[in-house]
């Protein structure tokens, strides 16, 4: 993409959601002035039994639908995206209101493919400000994003990749571990603002060891389907 017109580049965001009623507006809400602006938007709904569906339609360019997972959902919005870069976004993060500047600003440059955003959680917490601050310690040193970090990529090479690894939980690392095998990644250090709920529902130090026992268990190669049934056992 080096020299191209950043004025004339579509962004595609692809956002998985399931049963995210509650969160999915906001997020979308967010991505308004980018769809004003020639980006689209594309949520893949998973079989949600709420009113995500409903309440996603009128503030989407593209809502489809697919089997629940969100490799699987990622996977089937790229295939409809028509946009020359993919990002992936959660239903439950809001991104800066410039973001599409930014991440274009970014892939202009000559040797810039892929990247991913600095993360802060909302509140006054000190113990999510030092949780959000050590994510992106991680990520800017290893070079490997989560999807909260909101992963954006070229299409030429997500396509050259082969897209988003299907396998059932993991799917960011592994997208991450590939990416970085062809280009490091651009890290932007304006901030996606990320739902807390996940730490407060299970507690700080309780989701840590959790998501590092598992990072730790993918990485020795435990099959991602043994991780992805644990991990759905212990975050219900």
């Amino acid at each position: 993409m080096a020299g191209a017109a950043v004025s004339t580049t579509r962004i595609s965001v692809i956002i998985p959601a399931l049963n995210e009623a509650g969160n999915i507006v906001r997020t979308l809400d967010s991505l308004q002035p980018m769809r004003r602006r020639g980006h689209e938007v594309i949520v893949v709904d998973g079989g949600s039994d709420d009113t995500t569906l409903a309440n996603s339609r009128p503030l989407t360019d593209q809502l489809i639908e697919a089997p629940r997972g969100r490799a699987n959902q990622m996977r089937a919005g790229a295939a409809v995206a028509s946009g020359a870069v993919i990002w992936f976004l959660h239903a439950d993060t809001v991104p800066p209101g410039s973001a599409d500047r930014l991440i274009l600003n970014e892939l202009v440059q000559p040797d810039s493919r892929w990247g991913f955003f600095n993360v802060l959680f909302p509140g006054d917490s000190l113990m999510l400000k030092v949780v959000a601050l050590l994510m992106n310690l991680r990520a800017r040193i290893t070079g490997i994003a989560t999807g909260d970090q909101g992963i954006f990529i070229t299409r030429v090479l997500y396509e050259k990749i082969g897209g988003i690894p299907a396998i059932p939980l993991m799917e960011d690392i592994a997208l991450s571990r590939t990416l970085k095998r062809y280009k490091r990644p651009a890290v932007i250090r304006e901030k996606l603002v990320s739902s807390p709920r996940r730490w407060e529902k299970h507690g700080v130090t309780k989701t840590i060891l959790m998501m590092w026992g598992l990072r730790l268990a993918y990485f020795i190669g435990v099959d991602p389907a043994r991780l992805a049934k644990y991990y759905a056992v212990n975050s219900a």
